[in-house]
């Protein structure tokens, strides 16, 4: 589909509605939907119609700038990954294809899943077969199933067309199996955080500092203690896939995600009480929640220059990730906003939204949250704020004015790369959600999705 949203008369021309420039987080008990005040409903899927994405072939990705899924440097045979990585980089991607499809769906086809998996044989077949089919729950309701049974592949819902300029966005969860605890254990169900226990299951060959020379796909670096799944994320291009798990942090405007890690580098991340608005370490919670996040336009990331840093707005306060935070700067990286629990779905349900105003974005969460019940927490930021912007916040030229430009290099054991603009003037960024998984080389497991929405301010 081409063109803008097509929105009713009486909207088309609409003013802007911000949202709540509320700092801090609004957690109120609720026995019903958040009314929707001063939106109005331009598309919505439900998935009482049967989904049909698993029957479309798959199709061979060629990569290269003429591939259909072709993004930039971070591409999964981009420039970046050459560059700093020399032969190995090179080996290890010509011991492999990817296959994928990409298939319209909804009312006038508004939503696209992206399907991608990996083969590894090269037999001219995926190695796996990810999808996004229809389920059904406990009471006959229908919802969509989005399966990956294997970490080498990734499944991801956005919309065919970029978003319009003010919007809220917004999708209800009603299960998740992508890792994380269940009665206490990252083992279950003869997993081990969500991943099949069978060896091998690596990151290969991508990694941020690009390929590793002389290791072999079995001696990079297991993936099985990190597991997650991106509830509502919007990135900074029109059409989103999946690809190798450094690319996708170079491209990331708002983050609603889980991250369920149990790797060394997470022990010492914290985790928000929204009801007495205390910090807790990761490893006293279930690793299973929701990670509230605005990607800092002005810091570059510490790992190798790919992606942002990370600014927090929750229940515990407000803090920037290149430094500590909370009691004696304990806690450093992440910092979740609430825990999700799994086990009361899908009687109980999660709602996540993404709001962008004249201002800037709101992100909100809804749902039984660990500690404080049935609420709703939301959290605002300004496009610039106190000096601190939003990553590509701009979806036109007109919005930004080349301030926050940067020049970034990429080192790895056979060179470097050098961005020379991470944000010139003139540039301008489309805003796109997914919803799922985007990762090539990590995350496994299954989720229910039902009722995503969009609205455009009234009148």
């Amino acid at each position: 589909m081409n063109g803008r949203w097509k929105v009713p008369v009486a909207v088309a021309a609409v003013a802007a509605v911000s949202a709540s420039p509320a700092a801090q987080a609004v957690a109120v008990a609720q026995s019903s939907p958040v009314p929707r005040e001063g939106w109005v409903l331009v598309a919505q899927e439900g998935f009482s119609r049967p989904l049909t994405v698993d029957d479309a072939p798959w199709r061979l990705d060629p990569q290269g700038a003429g591939s259909p899924w072709h993004v930039d440097q971070f591409d999964d045979d981009g420039e970046v990954w050459k560059n700093i990585s020399g032969p190995a980089f090179e080996e290890g991607l010509n011991s492999l294809n990817v296959f994928r499809k990409r298939v319209e769906f909804g009312k006038r086809g508004w939503l696209t899943a992206e399907i991608a998996a990996v083969d590894k044989d090269k037999d001219g077949r995926p190695d796996s077969q990810p999808g996004l089919s229809t389920a059904r729950l406990p009471g006959g309701e229908k919802v969509a199933q989005l399966s990956e049974p294997s970490w080498d592949a990734g499944v991801l819902i956005r919309p065919t067309r970029p978003l319009p300029p003010r919007y809220r966005v917004e999708m209800t969860l009603r299960g998740i199996d992508f890792g994380g605890k269940r009665d206490g254990s990252f083992e279950y169900d003869g997993k081990y955080n969500g991943y099949t226990q069978e060896p091998c299951k690596t990151g290969y060959p991508w990694t941020f500092q690009g390929a590793l020379p002389g290791k072999t796909r079995c001696e990079y670096g297991d993936v099985r203690q990190e597991n997650g799944f991106y509830y509502m994320t919007i990135l900074d291009y029109a059409t989103p896939a999946p690809h190798s798990n450094p690319g996708i942090h170079y491209r990331r405007k708002v983050i609603m995600d889980g991250y369920f890690s149990n790797a060394r580098w997470s022990q010492n991340n914290g985790v928000c009480n929204p009801k007495t608005g205390e910090i807790y370490g990761a490893p006293e919670g279930t690793f299973n929640g929701v990670n509230a996040i605005f990607p800092r336009g002005d810091k570059i990331t510490r790992n190798n220059n790919v992606g942002t840093e990370y600014y927090y707005k929750t229940a515990c306060g407000n803090y920037s990730g290149d430094g500590t935070f909370g009691p004696d700067g304990k806690y450093r990286d992440l910092l979740t906003s609430a825990e999700l629990q799994p086990e009361l779905m899908p009687q109980a349900s999660y709602r996540f939204a993404v709001e962008r105003g004249a201002t800037g974005y709101t992100v909100e969460m809804s749902g039984p949250f660990r500690h404080i019940g049935q609420a709703t927490l939301r959290y605002h930021h300004a496009f610039v704020e106190d000096g601190r912007p939003l990553w590509h916040y701009n979806q036109t030229p007109g919005e930004y004015d080349g301030r926050f430009d940067q020049q970034i290099t990429h080192k790895g054991p056979a060179g470097t790369y050098t961005t020379e603009h991470t944000w010139p003037a003139g540039s301008a960024y489309p805003d796109s959600f997914i919803i799922g998984d985007p990762h090539l080389n990590y995350y496994e497991g299954s989720a229910k999705i039902d009722d995503i929405r969009l609205y455009v301010p009234k009148k």
